[in-house]
C-alpha cells in the first residue's frame, strides 16, 4: 500500500494532509483524526522526529501507522513483546495492510520468508523485538532495504527511571547512527519529565518534536479503599458491578496471583492465573482465552497486560501497591481502551507500604536509584491518602493541571477528615515508649489495652500508653499508623523486621507544637451516579438482541481465523451497527472502524444479520 500513497518531494503539505485523512477514512475506517495524531502523521510523514506522549487508548498506533503508508518503503516498528506484535499484525492484515514480524516463534524458513518480503518492497510494517534489531544480521538486512521510518513503542523501556525498564532498548540508540536519514518516532502512555528527558537522550532524540497530549483517561472510574479483607472486598466489587465483564487482577506475588485465581474461580468467577512461573503453553492458553473469550478475568503479576490489546477490558484491580504513579497508570490504563466506561479499584493497606520500602531498601540498586524510587513510592501514597480528587492528583504528577473530575471515588463520596493531632501524638509515644522495636499490630494491642501474651512478655501493659487508645477501634489505629507513615512522621525500618521508627518530623507532633489532620477510615460506599456500562448496554430490547447476534456471527469469524475477536470489530463497532441497522453497504460504510477491505470482506455477511434479526 506504501507504494500508492508515497508522496513526491514536491507535494504540498495540504496534499499529504488530504491523502492521510483518505487512508484513514478508507484503511482504518475513521472520518477523522482526533488530537495531536493529524499534527504527528504530517510531522513523521514529512521526515521529522518525534516524542510522543499519548494516553493508552489514545490512539497512538495510528501515528505511526499511517505515515508508513503515506512514505515510501517499510516501517520497522520496534515492540516489545511477540503478543502485541502478533494482535498488532492480525489487525492491520485484516484491514488490508502488508504487515508482517520478525519474532522467536518463526521457523527459519518463515523469518526468511519475511526477509525477502523486506528487502523486496512487500511489507508496509515490519514488526521487531529490540534484542532482534541490534543484532549485526538484521542491521544488516535493514541496510539492504528501503525504510520508511522506525516507531519505537513503549519508549519508557528506555529509561532506568521509567516503570518497565529493559536493558534490551539501550541498543536503540544505534538506529540513529545507521539510518540518520530516517525518521524516528518514539511513543509511550506514561512518562513524568524526567523519565521523558532521558528518551530523549538515550535515543538521540534531542532534536525531536515532542507532543504531549493528555494524560486524562475520562471515561475510568478511580476507586482507592482500605485494605480489611482484600479477597471479600475485590469479589463484592466484581459481583456488584462488573459481573459478567472482562478484567485483570494484579497481585505482586506469583504464588498470591494463584491462590487469587483459584478463590475467585471456587466463588463462580471465571478466572485465570498468569506469572513467569508457568509453564509457557499454560501462560499462552490463559492469554489466548482472555483475549479470544467475553468475561474472563485474569489474576496476574505485572508481567501480563503491555503485549494487551483487548479493547473491552471493563476493571483492572489491584491487590497489591503499585512501585509508582506511572506503574499504577500504565496498568489501570488497560481497561476501557474502547473509551467506554471502566473501574481502577485498589485495595490498599499499611502491609503494602511495608512491603514496597523493604523492597528498595533491600534491592542492589544503587543509592541514588533507591532515593528517586522511594520519591516515586511517596507519590503514590500521596494519590492514595488523599482526600481530594484522585484524577486531579494523577494528573498532577504528570505535570498537568485539572479540575476536580466528579468520577472517581473522593469526587462522588467524599472522605471526612479529623483532627488527629491527639490520635497522633499516642501513636507515636506509643513507637517511642515500646522501644522503636515494634510493628503497628503490637502497638495497636498496647494502645487498646490487650494484655495478651506478647504485650505481657515485654511488660508493655505497664508502659503509660497502655490503654490509652481503647476509644478507637483496630482500623481506625490501622489508618492512623498508614497515614503517619504516608506522612513521614514515622518509617518502617526492615532491618528491624518491619519496625516503626519515629523521624525527626515527629518531634513538633509530640510537643504539641503541629496539628495533624487525617482521612477517616471509613469503607466507602459506591455512589450510584455515573454507573459502568458496556457499549450498546442502553439499546432497546431489538437492539440488544441485534448486537448478540453479531456478537455470536463474531466469535464465529474469530475462531476459524484464530484471531481475538476484537480484531474483526471492537463492540463499539458491532454496538453501533446494532443501534443504526444498516440496510445497505453504503449505510454500512459510514459506521466508524470498517474501513473498504472489511467493508468488502464482511459487508454482505453483516447486512445479513441485520435483516435475519429484522
Amino acid at each position: 500500500m506504501s507504494g500508492q500513497w508515497a508522496a513526491p518531494a514536491a507535494d504540498s503539505a495540504a496534499a499529504t494532509d488530504r491523502k492521510a485523512l483518505e487512508i484513514l477514512r478508507t484503511t482504518f475506517g475513521h472520518a477523522a483524526f482526533r488530537g495531536a495524531q493529524e499534527q504527528i502523521v504530517a510531522h513523521v510523514a514529512g521526515g521529522g522526529d518525534a516524542l510522543v506522549l499519548m494516553p493508552t487508548g489514545g490512539g497512538k498506533s495510528l501515528c505511526y501507522q499511517v505515515p508508513a503508508l503515506l512514505r515510501e518503503g517499510t516501517a520497522i516498528v520496534v515492540s516489545p513483546l511477540i503478543a502485541l506484535m502478533q494482535d498488532q499484525v492480525g489487525a492491520l492484515s485484516q484491514l488490508g495492510v502488508r504487515a508482517a514480524f520478525l519474532n522467536s516463534t518463526q521457523d527459519a524458513f518463515q523469518s526468511r520468508d519475511t526477509e525477502r518480503a523486506l528487502e523486496a518492497g512487500e511489507l508496509d510494517l515490519l514488526y521487531v523485538a529490540p534484542e532482534r534489531l541490534a543484532t549485526p544480521r538484521c542491521l544488516e538486512l535493514l541496510a539492504r532495504s528501503k525504510i520508511a521510518l522506525f516507531a519505537i513503542d513503549e519508549a519508557h523501556c528506555v529509561s532506568q527511571w521509567g516503570h518497565d525498564f529493559r536493558p534490551e532498548y539501550l541498543q536503540l540508540s544505534i538506529l540513529h547512527e545507521r539510518f540518520p536519514a530516517v525518521p524516528r518516532i518514539a511513543l509511550t502512555a506514561t512518562a513524568d519529565p524526567q523519565t521523558r528527558d532521558e528518551i530523549r537522550r538515550r535515543l538521540g532524540l534531542g532534536e525531536a518534536r515532542v507532543f504531549v497530549s493528555s494524560f486524562d483517561r475520562p471515561n475510568i472510574r478511580y476507586a482507592i479503599v482500605d485494605k480489611l479483607d482484600a479477597r471479600a472486598q475485590l469479589l463484592r466489587f466484581i459481583r456488584d458491578e462488573h459481573a459478567g465483564d472482562a478484567g485483570i487482577v494484579y497481585c505482586l506475588s506469583r504464588r498470591k496471583v494463584d491462590e487469587t485465581a483459584a478463590w475467585l474461580a471456587a466463588q463462580g468467577i471465571v478466572a485465570l492465573p498468569y506469572h513467569a512461573g508457568m509453564d509457557a503453553q499454560s501462560r499462552a492458553q490463559n492469554q489466548a482465552r482472555f483475549q479470544r473469550e467475553d468475561g474472563i478475568v485474569v489474576v496476574a503479576t505485572i508481567a501480563f497486560g503491555m503485549g494487551i490489546d483487548k479493547p473491552d477490558v471493563r476493571f483492572v484491580a489491584h491487590l497489591d501497591l503499585p512501585k509508582s504513579i506511572e506503574g499504577y497508570y500504565q496498568e489501570t490504563g488497560r481497561a476501557g481502551r474502547d473509551g467506554e466506561p471502566a473501574d481502577a479499584w485498589m485495595a490498599y493497606g499499611l502491609a503494602d507500604l511495608v512491603q514496597q520500602r523493604r523492597l528498595i531498601d533491600m534491592s542492589e540498586a544503587s543509592e541514588e536509584f533507591k532515593r528517586v524510587s522511594t520519591a516515586k513510592l511517596d507519590a503514590l501514597l500521596g494519590l492514595c491518602e488523599t482526600a481530594g480528587c484522585r484524577r486531579v492528583r494523577l494528573l498532577a504528577y504528570f505535570g498537568e493541571q485539572s479540575a476536580p473530575c466528579g468520577n472517581c471515588d473522593t469526587c462522588l463520596v467524599p472522605p471526612q477528615t479529623w483532627d488527629a493531632t491527639e490520635a497522633a501524638r499516642k501513636a507515636l509515644s506509643a513507637i517511642y515508649r515500646t522501644g522503636q522495636r515494634f510493628g503497628a499490630v503490637h502497638l495497636i494491642d498496647v494502645l487498646r489495652g490487650r494484655d495478651n501474651e506478647r504485650v505481657l512478655r515485654w511488660d508493655h501493659h505497664k508502659l503509660s500508653v497502655f490503654g490509652i487508645g481503647a476509644d478507637l477501634d483496630e482500623n481506625a489505629w490501622r489508618s492512623i499508623f498508614r497515614q503517619l507513615v504516608a506522612m513521614g512522621l514515622a518509617r518502617v525500618d526492615h532491618e528491624a523486621h518491619g519496625a516503626l521508627r519515629l523521624t525527626e518530623a515527629a518531634r513538633p507532633v509530640l510537643r504539641g507544637e503541629q496539628p495533624v489532620a487525617m482521612r477517616r477510615a471509613v469503607e466507602r460506599k459506591r455512589a450510584a451516579a455515573k454507573p459502568s456500562r458496556a457499549p450498546g448496554g442502553e439499546l432497546p430490547p431489538a437492539g440488544a438482541d441485534l448486537l448478540a447476534r453479531l456478537k455470536a456471527w463474531r466469535l464465529a469469524q474469530a475462531r476459524e481465523q484464530a484471531v481475538p475477536a476484537y480484531v474483526i470489530f471492537h463492540d463499539a463497532t458491532l454496538a453501533e451497527i446494532a443501534r443504526c441497522q444498516p440496510g445497505d453497504l453504503d449505510a454500512l460504510a459510514s459506521i466508524a472502524g470498517i474501513g473498504a477491505r472489511k467493508l468488502e470482506r464482511y459487508g454482505a455477511a453483516l447486512i445479513a444479520v441485520v435483516r435475519e434479526a429484522g
